[in-house]
């Protein structure tokens, strides 16, 4: 086997040398398979656990928010609900691996993902010890068809409040989760990305106390939104209702960037 590296030739005056000394791109056979040679005996413990990275994918419709949900058809767990998630190959980084698994479990991919916590209890998995990286994200759920498979025997999107007992540690997974969502939403204009381009402030309002798990003081939300001017009049009411049409906004997205380049904070 052939490894590339840097070596360097030092040159000692007393002996005379004149020739100017450089670092160079050399290549070299060696052998590096066999590592128990020149590891330390105590390092081996240290290279024995493994890695796995949970998905937690909230989605949102209108019965509320929700969370995407594996049955389980291996062991251990077999027959219980959990996070997609699952072990990360050792050839691939952490990171690429999250879509991937969750496309292997669900059929969902190209996701963007932000990462949460990591969880390292040394007893969280009964095969050994395995670390998982959690990350989490938010989408609209009727732009995802679910098709699951591998050790997903089914995948289904459950209410937040109809969540049992999950698989692992999933339980304490998916509250972090949550918990860094509700923070999001509250800072960050992520929630407008889940209604549809034309909205009612009260669809705005129920999105955000479905996410937020709270009821929210209308006329206080109204003069919050109406003060960050970051929504467009469409000059569009509703159609097709029993009650008085409501008026119709939009997400203005270019304005928002604009006023965060000055310092503007969402916050709701």
């Amino acid at each position: 086997m052939f490894a590339y590296f840097y070596v360097k030739f030092t040159c000692l005056q007393e002996f005379g040398c004149s020739i100017q000394c450089n670092y160079y791109f050399c290549s070299v056979e060696i052998n590096i398979l066999d590592t128990t040679k020149i590891m330390d005996e105590s390092l081996k413990e240290y290279f024995t656990l493994a890695l796995s990275v949970d998905c937690v994918v909230f989605g949102f419709d209108d019965e509320g928010l929700k969370v995407l949900l594996i049955e389980r058809s291996a062991e251990p767990f077999n027959g219980y609900w959990a996070l997609p998630g699952d072990l990360v190959h050792p050839r691939k980084d952490l990171n690429q691996s999250v879509n991937e698994v969750l496309f292997n479990l669900t059929g969902i991919s190209d996701l963007y993902f932000e990462q949460v916590e990591t969880f390292g209890e040394v007893n969280r998995h009964p095969f050994g010890r395995v670390i998982t990286a959690s990350y989490y994200t938010l989408v609209k759920i009727s732009d995802y068809k679910l098709n699951p498979a591998s050790f997903a025997r089914e995948a289904r999107w459950f209410l937040l409040k109809d969540v049992g007992s999950l698989a692992f540690d999933h339980n304490a997974i998916l509250n972090s989760c949550f918990n860094r969502l509700t923070k999001s939403v509250r800072m960050n204009p992520i929630g407008f990305e889940l209604l549809p381009k034309m909205f009612t402030l009260s669809e705005l309002q129920s999105l955000y106390e479905a996410i937020l798990g709270e009821t929210l003081d209308t006329r206080n939300f109204r003069k919050k939104v109406a003060k960050m001017n970051i929504l467009k009049d469409t000059k569009k009411t509703q159609k097709s209702v029993s009650h008085r049409p409501a008026k119709l906004f939009s997400f203005d997205e270019q304005k928002y960037y604009e006023l965060k380049k000055t310092g503007f904070n969402f916050e709701l």
